[in-house]
């Protein structure tokens, strides 16, 4: 299983929304780099919902239910997206800032790469803000 982390901005789709659809396509990326890490995601991955703009912090965990297929919001046809579904909330917010001063997390890609909507996440991060959020990893 790999591990990753999806950006939402909570006014255009929010882990309240998620939870209430019960599942969803993850549709919109037009970064490449993203698309990409959208392509490698397979059927029973895990990742971080994470809010963007608003909030700024890790609020639940959604796990893929349907790998990369097309996106028919991309006229040009060179994007996809996946399907996911919601796992569980965070009993707390991991926020950005927790995240960036934690020196376990100072490679994550969300640090490094603060604009990517659509970041891997290792094992060892995984573990380490499933404790922050206090959820079993």
């Amino acid at each position: 299983m790999a591990y990753w982390l999806l950006k939402s901005e909570p006014f255009k789709y929010s882990w309240d929304r998620m939870l209430a659809d019960g599942r969803t396509h993850w549709d919109g990326v037009r970064n490449h780099q993203a698309s990409n890490n959208l392509k490698a995601m397979q059927v029973g991955d895990r990742a971080f919902f994470y809010h963007s703009n608003e909030g700024l912090a890790v609020v639940g965990v959604v796990e893929i239910a349907r790998t990369y297929y097309p996106d028919p919001s991309d006229p040009a046809g060179r994007f996809g997206m996946v399907d996911v579904q919601p796992v569980k909330p965070v009993v707390t917010p991991v926020t950005l800032k927790q995240m960036k001063a934690d020196p376990e997390l100072q490679g994550m890609a969300l640090v490094r790469q603060s604009r990517l909507s659509v970041c891997p996440v290792t094992d060892a991060e995984w573990a380490r803000v499933c404790s922050l959020a206090g959820i079993e990893a």
